[in-house]
């Protein structure tokens, strides 16, 4: 009797996982999403070298899906762009070529070695890039982020 109940409650479990499947589907496409994004503003602030992405202990969704579009690197150090996603501290002894992007807005306020922020808003995409430290490194955008650069110490 108790294996009759067992096998008919793993049977109704099984029948409505497929209900809580969207959950991962909705957070693959955010991801899709946020690396067109991150990777249109890394191949327009790089213009004609490749981009080579680096990010932060990356998840393996992030993996499949950034790889799948750019060359993924595991270290900072053969980056020449970083989108730091998950950490909270970040640094990276390279040159002062590199690129870095958060996607935390305090964290881009707090350390000046991020040009700028890519992150979400009440489900909404958001770009934040800083004009003095575009300025100081000396990267021109086109016309089409201007309504992005915000004038922030």
């Amino acid at each position: 009797m108790i294996k009759k109940i067992f096998t008919a409650i793993l049977f109704v479990s099984f029948l409505s996982a497929n209900n809580h499947t969207y959950l991962l589907d909705e957070y693959k496409k955010e991801t899709e999403l946020e690396a067109k994004i991150v990777l249109k503003i890394a191949r327009d602030i790089l213009k004609t070298s490749p981009v080579h992405l680096y990010i932060p202990n990356m998840k393996d969704l992030d993996n499949k899906v950034y790889s799948s579009k750019v060359k993924v690197v595991r270290s900072c150090e053969k980056a020449n762009f970083i989108f730091v996603k998950y950490s909270k501290s970040f640094q990276c002894q390279k040159n002062k070529k590199l690129f870095v992007l958060t996607n935390n807005y305090k964290q881009l306020l707090s350390n000046s070695s991020f040009i700028g922020a890519f992150f979400w808003s009440k489900s909404r995409p958001n770009i934040v890039l800083v004009k003095n430290r575009l300025t100081k490194k000396a990267i021109a955008l086109p016309k089409e982020y201007e309504r992005y650069i915000e004038d922030l110490q």
